[in-house]
């Protein structure tokens, strides 16, 4: 997890070097803005409204009603350090954090001998560890006992997947929840709230809809980022100013990008990159990647457009663009923004760059043209299933010839309605991987056809 991982972090270190996380009722008036704002109550948490409805475990725990370790699995800035803080405030319970790029197992193992200890005086701790797919596996085993006996009580958090990066017994013991990215709604709430609130600028500058729109999109769905962005341009402004797009840009040198995700300019910058892609102009769909990316295009709608296109333009002239575009379309269900941006990089480079082809999709066209013509003729008899008390009887599956039975695994033999007997709907290109598609099917059609001549 990054430095900026969490929604309301602390850049505060602990003496001994490990994560330090304030309690969420305190903060200083010199304190950053995202540190002042940071929740204090599950009523200030944004977002992640599936996992705090009345009776969810996550609301349980921060209830103090709970008894479960977790796995905070989610996205840098959905607020995974900050429930991990709220949970140890919950019917006061002793908070430790540690994080996995600095603690050792001897460091694991001395917060285990100091809950051990507040037990005998019936207080309980909450372990806090960032980071936890980077600790190794003896890390993690040493978690196990006091885990499980419920020495203390776990709260982990991790950007990547648990089922990849902890160990699984430890895994077995937890509650796994997955917190999802901060909405442009819930950004645009975490503002106008500092923009009000006493601990955060409590009216001191007023902000026009055109920047506010624009600090929502750099935030890029963490809170963070969104407010850190805020404060400098706020502190631009100075007190009883206003804060324009013009500020925002100069305060946080990054210009805003005329881009409106409901007009001309969605449809515009999508169709160009499209295009740019089909007309293999790699440096064109970078530029119009990166329009979006920096806009704040939603990430899942750049994904899609990657997988159909790899089918509708490429297709079998490049039979691992289609992969290639599916895992980049996982990635950033998997793994969020910013990160999964160069997996949508590296899918569009390797989109632009393919052969292409558009075979697939006039060969689905055509077929889907003939039967929409009526030309849905009767399966043929030997074709139809045979799995069934009385078929053979019907001339169902009779007369069947097995490929596998034929040294080159195919043979003649009627597959299409009678009426479809003969007809092309798949031609092959000569370009990539289908130039030799084009002399393989031939050969096929001819075999399999054979019969009929």
């Amino acid at each position: 997890m990054s430095a900026d991982d969490s929604l309301f972090d602390d850049d505060t270190a602990a003496p001994d070097g490990d994560a330090f996380v304030p309690s969420p009722r305190a903060s200083t008036p010199g304190a950053p803005l995202a540190v002042r704002m940071r929740p204090r109550s599950l009523d200030e948490v944004v977002g992640q409204g599936h996992l705090l409805t009345p009776g969810a475990p996550l609301r349980r725990l921060v209830e103090g009603s709970g008894a479960a370790s977790v796995m905070l699995y989610g996205p840098p800035g959905t607020g995974k350090t900050t429930l991990a803080s709220l949970i140890s405030g919950a019917t006061g319970r002793k908070f430790e954090a540690l994080s996995a790029l600095s603690a050792g197992v001897k460091d694991v193992r001395a917060v285990i001998d100091l809950a051990r200890r507040r037990l005998l005086n019936n207080e309980q701790t909450v372990l806090f560890i960032d980071e936890v797919h980077r600790f190794s596996k003896t890390q993690q085993d040493a978690l196990l006992a006091a885990v499980e006996n419920r020495i203390v009580l776990l709260v982990a958090a991790t950007t990547e997947n648990p089922s990849f990066s902890v160990v699984s017994p430890l895994l077995s013991r937890s509650l796994v929840l997955q917190l999802r990215s901060l909405t442009d709604d819930d950004i645009r709430e975490v503002l106008t709230r500092a923009l009000a609130d006493e601990r955060g600028l409590g009216g001191s500058v007023t902000v026009t809809d055109e920047a506010l729109g624009h600090l929502v999109r750099l935030a890029g769905g963490d809170a963070r980022r969104g407010l850190t962005a805020l404060e400098a341009a706020a502190d631009t402004a100075g007190a009883g100013g206003s804060v324009d797009l013009e500020t925002v840009e100069k305060s946080v040198d990054r210009a805003a990008v005329r881009y409106d995700r409901d007009g001309d300019q969605h449809y515009d910058v999508i169709s160009a990159f499209i295009k740019s892609i089909r007309g293999s102009d790699v440096d064109a769909a970078m530029h119009y990647l990166a329009r979006m990316i920096t806009a704040g295009e939603d990430a899942r709608f750049i994904a899609r457009r990657l997988v159909v296109h790899a089918s509708e333009d490429i297709g079998m002239a490049d039979p691992t663009a289609l992969l290639v575009a599916t895992a980049a379309s996982q990635a950033v269900q998997t793994i969020g923004m910013p990160e999964a941006r160069l997996a949508l990089a590296q899918a569009t480079i390797h989109l632009a760059t393919a052969p292409k082809s558009g075979a697939v999709t006039s060969a689905l066209s055509a077929a889907m043209a003939d039967i929409a013509a009526g030309k849905a003729g009767a399966v043929p008899p030997h074709l139809r299933d045979g799995h069934y008390t009385g078929a053979a009887s019907l001339g169902n599956a009779v007369g069947y010839k097995f490929p596998h039975d034929d040294p080159d695994g195919v043979l003649a033999q009627q597959y299409p309605p009678d009426e479809l007997v003969g007809t092309d709907y798949y031609r092959p290109t000569n370009h990539g991987a289908e130039r030799d598609l084009e002399t393989r099917v031939g050969k096929l059609r001819r075999i399999v056809r054979a019969l009929a001549r």
